[in-house]
């Protein structure tokens, strides 16, 4: 076992609806999350003689893994990139998308791809499986990953950088553009672009998604769909309410759903909105800007016994339950959201 550990720090209030419920290391940016690329690293060198731990938000590449086992460890690290708040996800999403394909994929063969596709240059990789059937692959701006048993239905077309995890499914007809990807346990559909959801969510119907990152255990009903770019083309500014302040989105900045949210049909979310863990989404017009933990549609608190509830019955849909620790996170999280001003 490698004695290197991935600890936190000041930089994971950048990251918030996401730090609520998770370490920055369990973020995912391109196929995996940053403590799944560093095991992936590691299981292929000798273990550590020393014990050392490592920012949280560092992405590992096979450079900076020679460099920190060296004598340079420190140089390497300030050099090395990073996620240095909550736009990078998507920001470095492609680059990350082709850095883990290359790491996933070293010296090894993609399953058969059906002739029924449609293909468009050489990376694609479909793992065991997978089934792709009547579909458009274009990997011309970047590779396409098809985790194991997913199932891409037939008309979906897809142009990379994109990757899905493990037993995700793409909805027929459906436009994926890159650089998106999705994690295990996932339901795609409708139009997505430059997006990035991190596993057991839905965003499964028309709509449109663009410029943003989902949760785990989010669901948009059909029919959702959120602004990437205000009308005036000017920058966009992201309510972070640990640092009590605005934040930088850029000028194409979409949707921030912390885990466990969900939304009504039809939900139309304004250019940059931040939605806290464990909401209801629903109401009349554009939904505000930042929406705080348990919220119950645009004003309202979501009771938390009954936001208990709906989170474990949608957790079941997934084939998974909510355990006592989640529970006891959420329960945090929602006495510091309503505890008295």
């Amino acid at each position: 076992m490698n004695a290197l550990s991935l600890v936190g720090g000041p930089f994971a209030d950048d990251f918030f609806p996401f730090s609520l419920t998770r370490s920055v290391a369990d973020i995912r940016c391109g196929i995996l999350t940053i403590r799944e690329k560093w095991n992936c690293y590691l299981a292929r060198i000798q273990p550590l003689s020393v014990a050392f731990s490592i920012p949280a938000n560092i992405l590992p590449s096979g450079e900076l893994i020679e460099s920190i086992f060296s004598s340079n460890r420190e140089f390497a690290l300030q050099q090395a990139d990073r996620l240095s708040n909550l736009t990078d996800i998507v920001r470095l999403n492609a680059s990350e998308i082709a850095h883990d394909f290359r790491l996933i994929t070293a010296g090894r063969r993609s399953s058969p791809i059906s002739s029924t596709n449609k293909l468009t240059g050489t990376d694609i990789f479909l793992e065991p499986g997978a089934v792709v059937e009547h579909c458009y692959l274009n990997a011309s701006d970047g590779p396409i990953y098809i985790g194991k048993n997913a199932l891409v239905m037939e008309g979906s077309m897809i142009r990379g950088p994109f990757a899905i995890g493990e037993k995700s499914v793409i909805k027929m007809g459906a436009r994926i553009y890159g650089a998106t990807s999705a994690g295990p346990h996932c339901v795609l559909g409708g139009e997505i672009k430059n997006s990035v959801i991190f596993g057991y969510s839905n965003k499964a119907h028309d709509g449109y998604l663009g410029d943003s990152v989902i949760g785990e255990y989010c669901n948009l009903g059909a029919g959702s769909s959120n602004s990437n770019i205000k009308n005036s083309g000017g920058q966009v500014k992201l309510w972070n309410p640990l640092k009590k302040s605005f934040v930088d989105g850029g000028q194409k900045c979409g949707l921030w759903m912390g885990d466990y949210s969900r939304s009504a049909i039809n939900t139309s979310f304004n250019t940059g909105t931040v939605v806290g863990a464990c909401c209801h989404v629903f109401g009349n017009g554009l939904a505000p800007a930042y929406l705080p933990s348990f919220s119950w549609g645009f004003t309202q608190v979501y009771a938390f016994d009954k936001a208990i509830e709906h989170v474990g019955k949608w957790k079941q849909l997934k084939g998974t339950a909510l355990d006592p620790a989640e529970i006891m996170q959420l329960k945090y999280i929602f006495d510091q959201q309503n505890q008295p001003a």
